[in-house]
């Protein structure tokens, strides 16, 4: 079920469970409501009628965030590594490579290449990164919360940081958190190792979340507040 109210479109999804859940969710603001099956549409849409200047300010936020302009991958371009910021050096070579120094991103490709080709080599450099990070950080949340995940990927996703499959144990972690800063990916892979065992974000998961990061809600307000990418 979707509604538009106020312009804003919103995603409904019936659950087996007790109360109704109104989300607004990063990284673009997307707004999900999660609702008892028993609740008739017509409950749920006055009920978001009554937080539509709430979702509002929240979508807001989102709006006001600071964003990476279209990416071309030229010289002078920022690019974000686990938080840093570093300037775009282009050089020709025959081999693509992307070297950090100093403050300096020196990406060298041939020098025909396309933007599209630049973003697409960029793109496996932050999974190459990401991918090592996750082979080195997971096995550790795993070890403190008891709970293994069966596999996981990497995935470029614009409305969610992470998303998980609870019944076939498999966790997705989004590209773009190797642009962020490192507390932001362990947060991430812990909210969603939780996830294996309790599905919604109800006091339970909320109670597990405090006792294995008792300051997941200012890394999640770090993460939130960080440099979006460009989006259409």
């Amino acid at each position: 079920m979707a509604l538009v109210i106020s312009n804003i479109p919103i995603d409904v999804c019936k659950k087996n469970i007790k109360n109704l859940h109104l989300y607004v969710k990063p990284p673009n603001g997307r707004v999900t409501v999660s609702a008892p099956i028993s609740m008739s549409d017509e409950a749920i849409e006055r009920f978001v009628r009554t937080k539509v200047s709430w979702i509002k300010r929240q979508v807001g936020k989102f709006d006001a965030q600071p964003r990476q302009s279209e990416r071309e991958h030229v010289s002078g371009e920022t690019l974000f590594v686990w938080g840093k910021q570093y300037y775009m050096q282009i050089e020709n070579g025959n081999r693509n490579s992307l070297v950090l120094s100093g403050n300096k991103a020196i990406l060298t490709v041939r020098k025909e290449s396309t933007a599209l080709q630049r973003e697409n080599f960029i793109r496996e450099w932050y999974r190459e990164r990401l991918k090592a990070e996750i082979t080195r950080l997971l096995p550790k949340w795993e070890k403190i919360t008891d709970l293994k995940c069966k596999n996981w990927q990497t995935k470029y996703m614009n409305t969610r940081w992470g998303t998980c499959n609870p019944k076939a144990k498999k966790i997705w972690l989004n590209l773009q958190l190797a642009k962020k800063t490192p507390e932001c990916l362990e947060y991430i892979i812990l909210h969603e190792l939780i996830h294996l065992l309790e599905k919604y974000h109800n006091e339970r998961f909320i109670s597990l979340m405090d006792k294995y990061m008792p300051m997941w809600r200012e890394i999640k307000s770090t993460l939130n507040g960080q440099t979006l990418d460009y989006m259409e």
